[in-house]
């Protein structure tokens, strides 16, 4: 991670900022954050703020959080699997800085464990490193450690620390205001009314049920919803917890900022103020459907690795989680509800480790229930009162509807004619089939389909939109219709 990257994702300045910094640096020297003051961009003040926000690196091995030993453990399977013989090596892998890792590296020593084994040009001008090397004391060593977890990578951070984090960034700091979330929407055709409701849903940081026919936009809701916070926040690439190590950091899951700033900005920050065990990211955004089961709520132990992997709403944590399609899973409801009734409550949620210790998190994210169902088949009252914010995708009516289908026809290049519109609301109508906001875009698509393949000019005409709305309806053996939902 690096500042440069941290700025543009903070919006605080520009990547042609970054860059003019940079030439600025190059030239008179010092750090960004001294160029940025000096070109007019930042003060050195709200640069200072930004890292002071971020977790700062430790100088010390007690700042770590972690006890030495396990460490000096980690280190040492990385230098017997990975081959690591200088400290810069180390650093890289273990994201701490130069002052632990040599500290570790004479603990070593001063066991026996380690021994220096002469110098390595490092290839930045005439300087040079010392390599390092296990005994064969420190190869048992390194092999006892990884009978205990065969983990290797960046050091963990503690619990504590994780849950210190978590407070800290919590997804309530982060207001939404309407200008935001018409912003977000824009595009879209969603009712004035329903923005009302749904922006101090957002604000709440608590959960919210999206619920209404198929077809509606509920996912597109919830999916724009989860990307419309701007804060970043830092993710450990793991934490430690009784010397047991649970995996946090998901690249599929987490999106980082690193190159945000483009190519150059590495060379804008130095390493070591600010930790490099956690990655600086956007707030998450997890979606899950009908394969969510109880257990993809729990720790996944790797019985070969013997380390943890974050179950998907700790991943989740300041951000949004939506369960899509609620009531189509595997389980029922009830027993999805049940596992949700803590976190919800108290804001705190329990892990349990295979040794039976249970691990308190803080709960905090924006968890969507998103379903077609009618709450009163999922839920009883009880649970019902737990959502504070229940929001109903309605059937558009005709005027939105063809607002709608006017718009999306257009961005296709085709023009939709009073007789076209007439024969989609006839042909929609005479199947009894409510109107939804996915049809536009599937009858649209449909059209574009059938004269790609005839090889005409896109165009609407008679023949291929009731070929689209035969598409969009099919028969049962008796010739009732039904609609294709999406």
């Amino acid at each position: 991670m690096n500042l440069g990257d941290i700025l543009v994702a903070k919006g605080l300045v520009t990547t042609d900022d970054i860059n003019r910094a940079l030439e600025h640096q190059r030239e008179h020297g010092g750090r960004l954050g001294s160029s940025l003051a000096a070109l007019g961009v930042l003060s050195e003040e709200q640069v200072a703020a930004v890292i002071g926000e971020a977790p700062q690196a430790p100088v010390k091995i007690e700042d770590t959080g972690i006890e030495p030993m396990f460490l000096l453990q980690l280190l040492m399977k990385g230098m017997y699997t990975d081959n690591l013989e200088t400290p810069s090596q180390m650093v890289g892998e273990l994201k701490l800085t130069g002052t632990v890792v040599n500290a570790l590296l004479q603990d070593g020593m001063d066991r026996k464990l380690i021994e220096a084994v002469g110098t390595i040009a490092t290839g930045v001008g005439s300087l040079t490193e010392m390599r390092h090397q296990l005994t064969k004391q420190g190869r048992d060593f390194a092999l006892e450690a990884l009978e205990q977890s065969q983990y290797f990578g960046p050091a963990p951070v503690s619990l504590d620390a994780f849950r210190e984090r978590i407070d800290f960034q919590r997804i309530s700091n982060e207001w939404v205001s309407r200008p935001m979330l018409d912003e977000a929407f824009e595009g879209l055709v969603v009712p004035d009314r329903f923005l009302s409701r749904l922006g101090p849903a957002i604000n709440s940081g608590t959960a919210m049920l999206i619920y209404g026919p198929a077809g509606n936009g509920k996912t597109t809701i919830a999916e724009i919803v989860g990307k419309i916070f701007e804060n970043v926040i830092y993710i450990p690439h793991c934490i430690e917890v009784d010397g047991q190590i649970i995996k946090v950091y998901d690249p599929i899951v987490h999106k980082s900022i690193s190159g945000t700033a483009g190519t150059e900005s590495g060379l804008g920050v130095r390493r070591g103020r600010i930790d490099r065990r956690w990655v600086a990211c956007f707030r998450p955004m997890v979606v899950t459907g009908g394969e969510l089961t109880i257990e993809m709520l729990d720790l996944k132990f790797n019985h070969l690795a013997k380390f943890y992997e974050a179950p998907l709403h700790i991943k989740a944590l300041n951000g949004t989680f939506l369960i899509d399609d609620f009531g189509r899973q595997r389980v029922t409801p009830e027993e999805i509800l049940n596992r949700w009734i803590v976190p919800l409550n108290s804001g705190v949620d329990y892990l349990t480790l295979h040794t039976g210790r249970s691990v308190q998190i803080p709960f905090d994210e924006l968890v969507i229930f998103s379903t077609n169902l009618h709450p009163n088949e999922l839920m009883d009252p009880a649970f019902q009162r737990r959502i504070g914010y229940k929001l109903e995708t309605v059937e558009p009516p005709e005027e939105v509807f063809r607002k709608v289908f006017e718009g999306m026809a257009a961005k296709q290049g085709l023009a939709l004619t009073e007789d076209i519109f007439a024969q989609v609301m006839q042909g929609i109508r005479a199947n009894e089939a409510p109107l939804a906001y996915f049809q536009p875009k599937f009858i649209v698509e449909q059209v574009l389909a059938s004269c790609k393949f005839e090889g005409v000019a896109p165009q609407f005409t008679p023949e291929y939109v009731e070929d689209a709305l035969a598409n969009l309806f099919v028969k049962d053996a008796e010739g009732a219709m039904f609609g294709v939902a999406r």
